[in-house]
């Protein structure tokens, strides 16, 4: 599976029906990166949100969520990322939410991503960066005040995990089995 660069976002006149359509006229090939999108066009789709996939060995970066009934996945394992906030790009909005929900800055250039369609708000895309972290990364990390722990767990823990959000049980399978993102 090829993975999306993660500069890119949205697409030409899908922004009008908020969904993927219209891209493709924008894409460009960049040689060992996949497809990326032009610049220009990288705000112009709405999408719902953007989470990250960072890796460890065969390791993930995790969090608990909050036991709170009013919302989604309460108590259940989850991955770094959240909401878009106006005007910001995938990437830009997976790193900011890492730095809050972590307190890590990591460069766009270490995460390749690619867009699903919203679990959430169909047919809207959310995002999902992949990259990897170091050991001075993870001893770094500062957890922000959402959710109540994080833990570096095992892949396959995760992806078989009750707990775990489940559509992000099945897009972490999917992610690093075709992008290769240190494991």
């Amino acid at each position: 599976m090829a993975g999306w660069a993660a500069d890119g976002a949205g697409g030409h006149r899908g922004a009008d029906r908020g969904d993927l359509a219209g891209a493709a006229a924008y894409l460009r090939q960049e040689p060992g990166r996949g497809a990326t999108l032009d610049t220009r066009h990288q705000r112009q789709l709405g999408f719902v949100g953007a989470n990250l996939v960072l890796t460890h060995g065969a390791h993930l970066l995790t969090c608990l969520r909050d036991d709170y009934r009013w919302i989604r996945f309460p108590a259940h394992w989850d991955l770094p990322g959240g909401a878009a906030e106006p005007g910001e790009t995938p990437v830009e909005c997976a790193l900011r939410e890492l730095e809050e929900e972590f307190g890590l800055r990591l460069s766009a250039g270490r995460l390749t991503g690619q867009p699903f369609v919203s679990v959430h708000a169909p047919p809207r895309a959310s995002w999902l960066f992949c990259g990897t972290i170091t050991a001075a990364e993870i001893a770094a990390i500062r957890f922000g005040d959402e959710g109540q722990e994080w833990r570096m767990m095992p892949i396959a823990e995760f992806v078989a995990h009750p707990r775990a959000v489940p559509h992000f049980r099945d897009r972490v399978r999917l992610v690093l089995a075709g992008a290769g993102c240190g494991i």
